[in-house]
């Protein structure tokens, strides 16, 4: 019978593609990967591997055996991540990632009633502000929005993606008056750099009749943190684009205001992901469920909708 360690550096070799990658995931060094791996394939009498200096491809027997073997993995891992700590709670570390700001002001707070209900689990919690990947990098789940869900991972809403134009009052106030979409390009931009691409953005203007409009402001400055965005914002150097959950300290104290009100960008949702399988880790799903009740019990899906 094949050891549970070595059929797992196996999958986690394949999904990732190197035998570095899945040292990472797993807590290994990459010779004992490699190793284990090559053990598999001694005791199995097969090669389930084409390896080179720079890639790690699949053999035709390596992908039957991947096929078959992996889901059987993920159910004997679940069943064993279920299995209640001695006090009959869910435990162990959570690997989640989330955006800095969002996580600090929304998702944090919740931990104390979080770790009184589940004391068991260790949270082991990332702020960044950039996509991670579930399988690769070993995360239970991560909280994010505005790009594509990979093969494999699904989402759970939590709440609009909605991006809202912003200045200081005393900006506006010494400035040509912003009545439509067409004066913007009067106005200084203080825009911000996607995190994955590096690149601004050129999101349209939506409102509610699903009219849309380019954003054309004239680029004064470019920054890579939203929160520096509403920083410059408040020193009066123009108008910044950023998302509802940054924007809703600023509204409610009246420090900043929206630009053109009745438009908004919508970049779809905000959403916790984690990897499709049978059968979630109870701490995994204990997470979601409780992240998901909270927004709904506060109205946080009302409250970060531009419209």
């Amino acid at each position: 019978m094949e050891s549970l360690i070595s059929i797992e550096c196996f999958v986690r070799s394949a999904e990732a593609g190197s035998f570095a990658a899945a040292a990472r995931r797993l807590g290994l060094t990459p010779a004992a990967v490699s190793k284990n791996v090559a053990r598999l394939e001694n005791n199995l009498g097969v090669r389930l591997f084409q390896r080179s200096t720079r890639s790690l491809a699949l053999t035709e027997s390596g992908e039957r055996f991947l096929d078959e073997a992996g889901g059987g993995l993920a159910s004997l891992q679940s069943a064993i991540a279920n299995l209640a700590s001695a006090d009959g709670q869910p435990s162990g570390m959570l690997k989640v990632s989330m955006g800095l700001v969002f996580g600090r002001d929304y998702i944090l707070p919740l931990l104390g009633d979080f770790l009184d209900r589940y004391p068991a689990i260790r949270p082991d919690w990332h702020f960044d502000n950039h996509q991670v990947d579930l399988i690769a990098e070993g995360f239970d789940a991560a909280i994010g929005g505005g790009f594509e869900l990979p093969p494999g991972v699904v989402a759970r809403k939590l709440c609009p993606a909605h991006l809202v134009l912003l200045a200081s009052p005393a900006y506006l106030e010494a400035r040509p008056a912003l009545r439509y979409p067409s004066d913007l390009p009067s106005h200084d931009g203080i825009r911000i750099r996607s995190p994955q691409t590096g690149r601004v953005r050129p999101w349209p203007l939506t409102n509610r009749q699903q009219a849309q409009a380019p954003i054309a402001l004239k680029e004064r400055m470019t920054f890579s943190d939203p929160e520096a965005a509403c920083v410059a914002a408040l020193m009066g150097l123009g108008v910044t684009l950023v998302s509802m959950q940054h924007a809703v300290p600023y509204l409610e104290s009246g420090r900043l205001v929206r630009v053109l009100p009745d438009w908004y960008v919508d970049a779809g949702n905000t959403a916790l992901y984690y990897a499709a399988q049978k059968l979630l880790p109870a701490k995994t799903r204990v997470f979601i469920e409780y992240v998901i009740e909270h927004f709904r019990s506060q109205g946080l899906e009302r409250k970060f909708s531009a419209i």
